[in-house]
């Protein structure tokens, strides 16, 4: 499914082309950086809480919901639709009762779906957004901090903003195995771009949802062998009263029913795995030609900040300096469990909920 794009959103005033000519010269009071889950998130809930729509710079390269509308949209979600739409509802800015009629609002609310699902109304919201704010369509290459107010730097553009919310989402990690020719974890997460293997014995390294994928993804294209290295038993989120057990770093959905079935289960005829320190991990990783890492994700490659050496977050609040913030995926919020388990809070309707939490805060940690 492609992505939505109402007609109403894609054309621009010429009010609004006048109005940006005159962006250099404007100090704004908020610029978020990243437009996916978290961006959208934050512009929206900027509006509520009574910020001008024009003093409110957000810059993203593309406006395509970040890695999730372009990249993630085949994979199975581990979040339940209704937590889809609590947080397409949570703002008044979004309009989402003007929404078309997508196909999320037709799912079982308890259920989980692929991505494509909220991405096309996060494209929506996003597009209605991006014509009520200042829009600058750009990557960020340096911030400083100077008479109270951040220098954001774009190349051939600079802005003033006396806050900044730093949204510019993750990559995945990888390890360094040359010898190996490596599949891309977003082509062996697509089951409609992963190509046949049949010649082929893939190392998958994690144990994670998106692992869970990959190795059924990989199986069902005929793959000669998969062999999955992990470094700790697989963990099945448990579903409490009010809270959940394991909720960030336990299977969920389609890939904990595949993990019970297919790793706990019976296992595959074509399926391996080992611990990462079994005495044959050597020698079973010898015998793969290729390579897929599911081991994480890191922020993407941040600003230059000469200010701040080793820029780091506060993970319980997200401040990074004054006026400074961190919010999505990137700068997760540290929670803790009822048993003192301690995870990082990762999805769209966690966002939202910390964003709530913080964003009083951040409104009075200004430089």
């Amino acid at each position: 499914m492609g992505s939505y794009r109402c007609p109403q959103f894609t054309r621009r005033c010429k009010k609004g082309k006048e109005i940006a000519k005159t962006i250099g010269m404007k100090t704004f009071e908020w610029t978020v950086i990243g437009a996916g889950p978290a961006g959208i998130a934050a512009v929206g809930k900027l509006v509520d809480r009574g910020v001008k729509p024009l003093d409110i710079a957000w810059v993203d390269p593309s406006f395509k919901v970040g890695d999730l509308g372009e990249k993630w949209r085949r994979i199975s979600s581990n979040t339940k639709v209704k937590l889809f739409l609590q947080f397409l509802e949570a703002c008044n800015a979004y309009r989402f009762w003007m929404a078309p009629d997508f196909e999320l609002k037709h799912l079982d609310p308890e259920s989980t779906c692929l991505l494509e699902a909220i991405a096309d109304p996060l494209q929506w919201v996003s597009d209605h957004l991006k014509l009520t704010v200042h829009s600058i369509e750009g990557h960020v290459d340096s911030l400083e901090l100077c008479n109270r107010v951040w220098k954001v730097e774009l190349k051939g553009e600079k802005i003033n903003s006396k806050n900044v919310i730093l949204a510019i989402g993750s990559v995945p990690k990888k390890l360094s195995y040359p010898e190996l020719e490596e599949i891309p974890i977003e082509i062996a997460l697509d089951d409609q771009k992963l190509t046949p293997h049949t010649n082929d014995t893939v190392a998958v390294f994690g144990s994670s949802h998106s692992s869970m994928i990959i190795l059924k993804n990989l199986l069902d294209v005929g793959v000669k062998k998969v062999i999955n290295f992990y470094n700790s038993p697989l963990k099945y989120a448990l579903y409490m009263e009010d809270w959940i057990l394991f909720d960030n770093t336990g299977l969920k959905g389609e890939s904990a029913t595949w993990a019970r079935e297919n790793i706990n289960g019976v296992w595959p005829d074509r399926l391996e795995r080992y611990l990462s320190s079994d005495p044959q991990f050597q020698q079973a990783l010898s015998t793969c030609n290729k390579v897929v890492y599911a081991v994480g994700f890191e922020p993407r490659t941040l600003p230059n900040t000469p200010q701040l050496r080793g820029l780091t977050y506060n993970d319980r609040n997200g401040i990074i300096a004054p006026g400074l913030f961190g919010l999505g995926i990137a700068f997760p919020e540290k929670v803790e469990d009822h048993f003192g388990n301690e995870e990082y809070n990762v999805g769209i309707w966690k966002f939202m909920n910390y964003l709530n939490k913080v964003l009083p805060l951040w409104f009075q940690y200004a430089p």
